[in-house]
């Protein structure tokens, strides 16, 4: 007599190896996609030398339109937020929040954006060295809840100034070399408190065409690198293709913002 009980194990088995297979389906398309990128590495240096040479043309003299448009979702009714930048430049969205009563951490290897910051800003800052990591310097607003950080990023952690209510990523993990994004992703996690709301702003184009930065993020990757710890929803999707993407040869160039929060128990 034939046991009920075996009679849905060999479409089971099934069922797994077609999910492993998607699995590795997905992973090699993922990694095919980045493959004309893999490789590519910004040194520090260069990117310092880029704000000493006035080469930012990643910098937007408006508060971000991604930003704007998605706040009351990643403030979800609280106030006095604690905000996080990761490689922040001089992104005037920063005194846009704390000007609304928000706390603001940054971190920029480039001392320079730092200190355009504050001037084009007309506001009044100390400089503190910081014992846990050689070298940094962390610059604090007299007027406002903003402190920034002068150090590569990697020597950040929550031990410096704990974990946050929100971050704003706006050209980081675009800008990050491709080959250190789980790396990346580690930290930014170790970041979020429990009720953190990570907006992430992304682009896909065709790699072929640009070797970046800003580099290719494709919506899979998100979901890989976050996806295991956290809930990902994306909010917006929008051609932002312009003259200067077209200057660097491309065709398309898609700007997708995803509200990322930690999963709860």
């Amino acid at each position: 007599m034939t046991d009920m009980r075996d009679s849905h194990f060999p479409l089971k088995v099934l069922m797994l190896l077609l999910c492993q297979t998607a699995v590795s389906w997905g992973q090699a398309n993922i990694t095919s996609m980045l493959a004309p990128q893999a490789d590519r590495v910004m040194s520090l240096g260069e990117w310092e030398e880029r704000w000493q040479d006035g080469r930012t043309g990643f910098h937007q003299s408006n508060v971000h339109k991604m930003l704007e448009n998605n706040i009351d979702k990643v403030l979800a009714g609280r106030t006095g937020v604690r905000f996080f930048f990761p490689l922040c430049g001089k992104a005037v969205d920063m005194k846009w929040l704390a000007d609304m009563g928000h706390s603001v951490v940054g971190v920029e290897i480039a001392e320079k954006a730092i200190q355009q910051f504050f001037e084009e800003n007309n506001m009044t800052y100390s400089v503190e060295a910081v014992p846990a990591i050689p070298g940094a310097k962390v610059y604090k607003s007299t007027e406002k809840n903003i402190s920034l950080y002068q150090c590569d990023l990697y020597s950040f952690s929550s031990s410096i100034e704990g974990q946050f209510g929100a971050i704003w990523d706006r050209g980081s993990l675009v800008a990050i070399n491709p080959k250190d994004r789980e790396k990346y992703a580690a930290l930014i996690s170790s970041l979020m408190a429990s009720d953190c709301r990570y907006l992430l702003d992304t682009l896909l184009y065709n790699p072929d065409l640009y070797k970046g930065p800003p580099f290719l993020v494709p919506d899979d990757q998100v979901i890989r690198l976050f996806g295991e710890c956290c809930d990902i929803e994306q909010l917006q999707s929008v051609d932002a293709l312009t003259d200067r993407q077209r200057s660097w040869g491309l065709d398309y160039f898609t700007e997708n913002v995803h509200l990322i929060s930690p999963k709860s128990n």
